[in-house]
């Protein structure tokens, strides 16, 4: 086996790595890497980060290959994050012990604490982090809610609960996101909204960018909150399509309209909700949260889910009483740096 960082995968590295993600997540049942990970495999070059690839067999019957990988992601100079997958096939050969090994020294050397995220609370990711230094740190809970369906002519002793209405502030104004016009004020917002979030608070305005060339993008879906000509919240949507193909995902404007068994099918997120701390105690969190949880009931869809940190209990209980209950949580497992010194 052999290990090589880089910070920029060949086209022959990205098709390997989104099969790798793919039938990782057929195996697991869940996604072996976050949404922003998954984004940045490409062979575009990283601005910050690195890719680390194990390549090479474990077993000498299979075909030589990327075995394990590496997402490793800066976000300030003290603490690193990484995300981990090991093909399905490649397991119980030491090959995440490598990648961990070779993550924690880079760390070491630059005195920064290492933050990994496992994707499902599996005991068996808990004891490897335990047995590389690694402690329990942070948890992340995906949260789901059924939609009622747009129209009335159904039993209502079938249904999820109804919505409440929406009740938005008098001085404020909603509109749509308008590519090319309102970047930079989002990520201004965003930043203050996010001021204490280790990943969010980071976004620039390259992030942003990035999720608007993919496919799942819709500023039909993107909410802007506006008093006094200033941006005072937002609440950015997503559509995951049922049948995604590839770990990018697919197009949800390829569905048919029409095709209401179909787009049933398909899950709704609270991709983002922010507001600007200027504006906070006015329940314009609440008010955005329900206009995209609109929109996505009237897009024909039957379930939504969010992600929210479990430290964040405002936000927990605000979900919780628009109904939606926990369904399945990430962790994230840190060990503190050491400075080695070289």
């Amino acid at each position: 086996m052999t290990l090589r960082w880089t910070r920029q995968l060949t086209p022959d590295d990205v098709g390997i790595l989104r099969s790798l993600v793919t039938l990782a997540t057929d195996t697991d049942g869940v996604a072996p890497l976050s949404d922003d990970a998954v984004l940045r495999l490409t062979s575009d070059p990283l601005t910050t980060g690195q890719h680390l690839i194990v390549t090479g067999s474990a077993r000498p019957a299979q075909p030589c290959g990327i075995a394990g990988y590496a997402y490793l992601a800066v976000h300030s100079g003290d603490r690193w994050q990484a995300e981990v997958v090991v093909h399905p096939g490649q397991r119980r050969r030491g090959i995440a012990g490598k990648l961990l090994g070779a993550l924690t020294a880079s760390a070491d050397r630059a005195g920064a604490d290492l933050a990994i995220w496992a994707h499902g609370d599996s005991p068996a990711a808990a004891a490897l982090a335990g047995r590389y230094g690694f402690a329990r740190d942070r948890v992340l809970w995906q949260m789901r809610r059924p939609l009622p369906p747009a129209s009335q002519d159904v039993d209502a002793d079938e249904t999820p609960t109804p919505l409440p209405e929406v009740t938005v502030p008098p001085d404020v104004t909603v509109r749509t996101f308008v590519p090319g016009q309102d970047e930079d004020a989002w990520v201004s917002v965003n930043r203050r909204a996010f001021a204490d979030h280790p990943e969010q608070g980071q976004w620039t305005i390259d992030d942003l960018l990035l999720r608007e060339t993919e496919p799942w993008f819709d500023p039909a879906g993107f909410f802007l909150a506006e008093s006094a000509g200033r941006l005072a919240g937002f609440h950015w949507t997503k559509v995951h399509r049922a049948a995604d193909t590839d770990a990018g995902g697919t197009d949800a404007a390829d569905t048919d309209a029409g095709d209401v068994e179909t787009r049933q099918a398909d899950v709704g997120e609270v991709y983002v909700v922010g507001v600007d701390p200027t504006f906070s105690g006015r329940r314009l969190g609440r008010a955005l949260t329900l206009i995209g949880l609109h929109h996505l009931r009237d897009r024909g869809l039957a379930t939504v889910l969010l992600y929210v940190d479990d430290s964040n209990q405002r936000a927990v209980g605000l979900y919780e009483n628009l109904g939606f209950t926990r369904y399945s949580c990430d962790i994230s497992y840190l060990r503190a740096g050491t400075d080695t010194g070289t």
